[in-house]
């Protein structure tokens, strides 16, 4: 028999009101474009493990978006499979990752990089804003002993665009640091799990953030953004490209049905569809995070996508669940709320009626 109904499922029955959903952007749907495409690729047959029509278009596809003619694209099943085959591509076992300290590669993937990568460490390093700072990464090569093998050396440096906090780096600061890497031998990859985000906010084009910042390779985001069961890996030097073409089957990562992968990938890319989807979440967070500080509430800081962290009493926090509401808890008296495409202006209006109404109980 059923245990009974979960959390969830009791607070809405004693609630009655319908749950608004702002736990994160994977809790949300598939797309309906994408939907649509993966359907209308599932007619006949086609040959396997990528040597297919969806896959061939969709190289073409992402070269045209990220304006580069030697991009190269390889689907992959999740965001830590991206993050952690790509870091392992660029980086020997010998070698460091740099990152922010808060970075998810470091805090949130279980060591998937330094396994993949063979033994290859994480260097989490400082910034404000959960950025990483150009005064950072130079200490941390002013700390390494360049050449001396007791000591791993810095070899990849990950940049999140945008933070788990919700901060973005701009083009010009990508660019920066990327130019710091570079003179040290580094190759510099983007976590971009949220990256059409990032560029929908900055008004960018998807090359100013990614290899014309000096990005050697990303991990392309779309299951949070309304893919149905693909990310992937977008890489823009021959040599990386040509080690994940033998590191991605090694993992399990080269799917026999890649069409039907391949087809959501150049779907969600096409005619801008992904920057779209992006722009809904981005607009509603803001109108969210507003409407919390006109509640008084503190923000741990100012959202530039979809995702915000608040500081919150426990015992609102406790009425705020009761009424419906879907979220994370961070730690005592912090939450995380995370819009998607999905979410709807009228959602948001709710939301804070009733955060406004747990505050004034």
């Amino acid at each position: 028999m059923p245990n009974g109904p979960d959390r969830t499922d009791a607070v809405n029955d004693s609630t009655h009101l319908a749950p608004i959903e702002l736990r994160s952007d994977n809790a949300a749907g598939a797309a309906p474009e994408v939907l649509a495409a993966v359907a209308a690729a599932n007619v006949g047959s086609a040959l396997a493990y990528g040597d297919d029509a969806w896959t061939a278009a969709l190289h073409d596809v992402v070269r045209e978006v990220f304006e580069h003619p030697q991009a190269r694209v390889f689907p992959v099943i999740s965001g830590t499979a991206a993050n952690s085959l790509g870091l392992a591509a660029m980086c020997p076992p010998w070698g460091a990752v740099l990152c922010h300290e808060t970075a998810h590669i470091i805090q949130s993937e279980c060591g998937a990089t330094s396994m993949f990568g063979g033994g290859a460490t994480m260097r989490g390093l400082a910034g404000d804003d959960f950025l990483v700072s150009e005064e950072s990464l130079q200490g941390a090569f002013d700390a390494t002993r360049w050449g001396d093998n007791h000591h791993s050396q810095p070899s990849v440096l990950s940049l999140t665009v945008p933070t788990d906090f919700g901060t973005v780096y701009t083009p010009a600061h990508v660019s920066s640091l990327a130019a710091l890497a570079h003179e040290r031998g580094l190759r510099v990859h983007v976590d971009g799990a949220r990256i059409a985000n990032a560029i929908s906010a900055l008004g960018c084009s998807p090359a100013e953030l990614t290899w014309k910042a000096g990005v050697d390779a990303f991990s392309l985001g779309a299951m949070k953004n309304g893919s149905l069961s693909t990310d992937a890996i977008v890489c823009f030097d021959p040599a990386v490209a040509e080690q994940l073409h033998y590191r991605l089957k090694r993992a399990g990562h080269v799917a026999s049905k890649m069409r039907f992968q391949s087809v959501q990938l150049s779907t969600y890319l096409h005619d801008g569809l992904w920057l779209r989807l992006a722009a809904v979440a981005n607009t509603t967070m803001t109108r969210l995070a507003s409407g919390l500080m006109d509640l008084g509430l503190v923000l741990v800081s100012r959202p530039a996508v979809n995702m915000v962290f608040v500081h919150v009493d426990d015992a609102v926090i406790e009425r705020m669940e009761r009424s419906g509401l879907l979220f994370y808890r961070m730690g005592p008296g912090l939450v995380r709320f995370v819009t998607s495409f999905q979410t709807t202006e009228a959602e948001v209006d709710d939301a804070l009626g009733r955060i406004k109404q747990a505050i004034a109980d």
